[in-house]
């Protein structure tokens, strides 16, 4: 890892605590105390995170309720697979999903979607390879990431909207990563969480980008783990904690398998 970045351990949420897995989506309090995660299976969580001064110490969540559509109903989960989670600043929640593409915004956790995002580049989407990763900036503009590129070689395009779709930059594809969870930090810096499989175990990646209306510019990977380091990370958010120091908090999603895990795994990036 480079200099100044620090890992601060891995919390594994017991099963019997949890109550739920396939988490996909996470959001933290500016104060990291808090958490909303989302399950891929069209449910929603809220929590709240322990720790000793700086490591996770305990978790705690309500139990997991359904997605509901714009008419109050549970989202059924052939229509599901939640898999992005990104915060406006007003407090509204925004959730990708894949398959049926579109992305859902919410006033709060257990009432209604109040608007639901069509997306003009959802044929480019493969049926599995949606939009994976979500994060919104300090305007409120949401930035849409799909897990497939379209060729090896090919950059991941990210999709903003402002008022409208538009694909200003794209993110360099570097390896077998693909993106699956994003998040911006207060400065205004986006973080692309990257996971690769073996088929036998799980890397994870994260980047860190400045930037612009029209551009990304200073890539710098931060963390990229080894096979079995970590379960599968799938969500992650990003905020600034007491001594000035960003952490980068993420979940795995276990996919509902006895032999993975459900775990927090926090860094630390030193101002």
């Amino acid at each position: 890892m480079p200099q100044g970045v620090e890992s601060l351990g891995t919390f594994t949420w017991p099963a019997s605590e949890r109550g739920a897995g396939g988490f996909s989506g996470l959001e933290l309090s500016d104060d990291g105390r808090t958490f909303i995660a989302i399950s891929d299976r069209t449910r929603i969580t809220e929590g709240s995170i322990t720790r000793d001064t700086a490591r996770i110490t305990a978790v705690s969540a309500a139990p997991t309720m359904p997605l509901l559509d714009r008419d109050g109903t549970a989202i059924p989960q052939q229509l599901g697979d939640s898999e992005g989670l990104a915060r406006l600043p007003d407090g509204r929640l925004c959730i990708s999903f894949e398959g049926d593409h579109r992305i859902q915004c919410y006033a709060a956790t257990s009432g209604p979607a109040i608007e639901v995002l069509d997306l003009p580049f959802a044929d480019a989407l493969g049926h599995n390879a949606g939009i994976e990763a979500l994060a919104a900036d300090a305007k409120g503009r949401l930035y849409a990431i799909p897990e497939q590129s379209g060729g090896l070689t090919k950059p991941f395009p990210v999709w903003r909207l402002d008022h409208t779709w538009e694909s200003p930059f794209s993110i360099p594809r570097r390896g077998g990563f693909v993106p699956v969870g994003a998040d911006f930090d207060p400065d205004g810096r986006l973080y692309v969480l990257e996971r690769a499989f073996s088929g036998f175990s799980f890397r994870s990646r994260v980047r860190r980008f400045d930037v612009s209306e029209t551009t990304l510019s200073n890539e710098t990977t931060l963390i990229e783990t080894t096979g079995f380091q970590h379960d599968n990370l799938e969500g992650l958010s990003v905020w600034r904690d007491a001594t000035g120091a960003i952490r980068l908090t993420m979940i795995s999603d276990d996919n509902f398998n006895a032999l993975q895990s459900t775990q927090f795994v926090e860094y630390r990036v030193a101002p």
